[in-house]
């Protein structure tokens, strides 16, 4: 749980001694330093690294990934994602959106679709008033898989409501939403309803984090590796990458990735 520019020495000291570790995400800072444990840990012969990508291991995302898996929406098509907080600091600006937080809707677009995303686009709309000057929030990133598929992602990390995780996949037979508050629902008689939005991640997510902590214990026992690997991680920072590429150049941009081990 350091900082992700410590996770390089850090992760490679674990590999030379052939410790098991639970990274952070991002993996690393850099495309090549990513690639490179990615290498390191392929040359030992067995897998050492895990990423915290916490989504996978939320019961919600697991029943979503089980639907598609199972055919359950048929042929998977469009996924789109929602991704809001109520605040951050004023340094967090449009490329730490991308890297800190867009990155998790990176690793669960491969997640949920099983493939690679291939290209990155940023659209970016009128900021709000909470925004530093020179940065974009909210913005809209768009991703292109392997076979076409389309995902977008609405970031916006100074609502000043709540947290608000949300994730529908349309299919050929149908759709799927998670993430909608399943706090309290109150109907009152003047025809009023509402609930409680989720304050923080650590409300909705607190879950997900015990089941990934238990069960990297219980693979390292075992000797083995039970969720998003190196080559996870090292995917995520290439996306991320080219979707800082795309924050600072309003284009398109075509996510670049060396070859798996």
């Amino acid at each position: 749980a350091t900082p992700g520019a410590a996770h390089e020495e850090q992760v490679l000291a674990c590999l030379q001694r052939q410790i098991p570790v639970l990274c952070e995400k991002p993996l690393t800072t850099a495309i090549d330093t990513a690639y490179n444990l990615v290498q390191t840990e392929a040359a030992l012969g067995r897998q050492l690294i895990q990423v915290g990508f916490m989504r996978r291991f939320d019961a919600e995302y697991v029943a979503l990934k089980r639907l598609i898996t199972e055919g359950g929406l048929g042929n998977p098509l469009l996924v789109h994602c929602t991704h809001r907080n109520p605040e951050v600091p004023d340094a967090f600006n449009s490329e730490m959106m991308i890297r800190d937080s867009v990155v998790h809707e990176v690793d669960l677009a491969r997640f949920l679709l099983d493939e690679e995303i291939i290209s990155v686009q940023v659209i970016k709309g009128v900021a709000t008033s909470k925004a530093p000057a020179g940065t974009s929030d909210p913005m809209l990133v768009i991703f292109e898989t392997e076979s076409g598929r389309i995902v977008t992602d609405e970031i916006f990390v100074r609502t000043g409501v709540g947290y608000e995780v949300r994730t529908e996949v349309v299919g050929e037979n149908g759709s799927a939403t998670i993430g909608l508050d399943q706090n309290l629902v109150v109907k009152t008689t003047d025809g009023r309803w509402g609930g409680q939005i989720t304050p923080g991640f650590v409300q909705r997510f607190g879950a997900a984090y015990d089941t990934e902590l238990q069960r990297w214990v219980d693979a390292a026992r075992n000797g083995t590796v039970d969720g998003p690997g190196a080559w996870d991680g090292y995917a995520a920072v290439a996306v991320c990458e080219a979707g800082a590429e795309a924050v600072r150049t309003g284009e398109k941009v075509k996510v670049e990735m060396d070859a798996r081990p």
